[in-house]
């Protein structure tokens, strides 16, 4: 039966769920999601791990919580046990994914410390330990596109781990997390690494540039201003593919391709509308091209499949007027490129404060069993 999430998955779009829990995996609704949903993937970061090991109706950490107690383990200790363990098992359940779409997708991602953000060598160490740990070949490390994460990406990818570029805001960024990616590859290359191994996604935020592009618009009040509200997130995304598609064409990028390299694809996260007054399915539908992957919450996953209305490709006829958007916000006094700083700083803020909340809530667990 053809429905909107198998009409997404049959345009060219990888289905991922941004969301991820021991539960979720043990009753078999992981499974239920990749055979009813068309799921071939899943994110998660510090806020959905934190989500999960907190809920305190998921009692499915307990003892596993215990043993690390009794172990002496630290918090640290802990969250990276409990979060290796799930992601392990979520790879596993998707492995079949990832073998009968020649090894692009049936992907989980995890991400290193928040604390690292802004630590080059601290990062890369970490994507290793996090490869080596879970050991499972549909991996992504997840390292956000902060100025001391671009480094990182070139030299774990360069070291053959795949690599899910987290935290994109701007073009001029994802034009970086790009040359990153290829200078990483090169790396990868002259080490005599086997290229289509290594995979990669770079992860282009879309909603939260409504949330704050939107929140100045207001502010400015202008009729011209009203009139471009909700339209950044889109438009920003379109032209991100439009760098994506003129950047893999150029001559050093299909250079390593001809080598056994897989494109970085464009993954759009951040896709749950935050304005009641939009359609649930907008940066759905409205973000359809052959070789994306969309990142859902469970909300807008079921909300596509319920009612989402796909028509194909609705990027590549969009860029003309995706600039017009950029060019009416530079008129009316939006400094876009301000937007990105703050999201991007944001962004980093509260994943480091969700990490520290559940590093907390895990030494106070620890400690009540000892």
């Amino acid at each position: 039966m053809s429905t909107p999430t198998s009409q997404l998955h049959d345009a060219g779009v990888s289905i991922w769920l941004d969301d991820l829990s021991r539960t979720r995996i043990s009753s078999g609704n992981l499974q239920e999601l990749i055979d009813t949903r068309n799921v071939t993937g899943v994110t998660t970061n510090p806020t959905i791990f934190a989500n999960a090991i907190t809920n305190p109706d998921d009692t499915s950490y307990d003892a596993q919580v215990s043993e690390l107690a009794v172990s002496g383990a630290s918090a640290e200790e802990a969250v990276f046990a409990a979060t290796t363990q799930d992601v392990a098992a979520a790879l596993d359940v998707f492995r079949p994914v990832w073998e009968a779409s020649g090894h692009v997708d049936g992907r989980v991602s995890i991400e290193v410390s928040p604390d690292l953000a802004h630590d080059t060598e601290g990062t890369v160490a970490q994507a290793k330990e996090l490869w080596a740990k879970i050991d499972r070949p549909n991996l992504l490390v997840k390292i956000p596109a902060t100025k001391a994460g671009l480094p990182a990406i070139a030299e774990a990818i360069g070291a053959g781990i795949s690599v899910n570029v987290t935290l994109i805001f701007s073009l001029e960024r994802y034009a970086e997390v790009i040359d990153a990616y290829l200078t990483g590859l090169e790396t990868a290359k002259a080490a005599g690494l086997d290229l289509s191994t290594i995979q990669s996604v770079a992860s282009f935020f879309v909603s939260r540039v409504d949330t704050e592009t939107d929140k100045r618009l207001a502010a400015i009040g202008t009729d011209a201003a009203e009139a471009l509200k909700s339209k950044a997130g889109l438009a920003n995304a379109r032209l991100a593919y439009e760098l994506y598609e003129k950047t893999f064409a150029s001559d050093r990028a299909q250079a390593l391709v001809a080598a056994g390299a897989n494109r970085q694809r464009p993954l759009w996260a951040s896709t749950g509308v935050k304005d009641p007054a939009l359609p649930d399915t907008l940066y759905v539908t409205e973000l359809v091209a052959p070789g994306v992957v969309n990142t859902m919450p469970e909300k807008t996953l079921e909300a596509t499949f319920d009612h989402g209305v796909v028509t194909g490709d609705t990027i590549t006829g969009g860029y003309e007027e995706a600039r017009a958007v950029f060019s009416g916000l530079a008129e009316v006094g939006v400094d876009f490129a301000d937007v990105t700083q703050v999201l991007e700083d944001e962004g980093v803020a509260k994943f480091i404060d969700s990490w520290h909340d559940l590093l907390t809530q895990v030494r106070e667990g620890l400690e009540a069993q000892r």
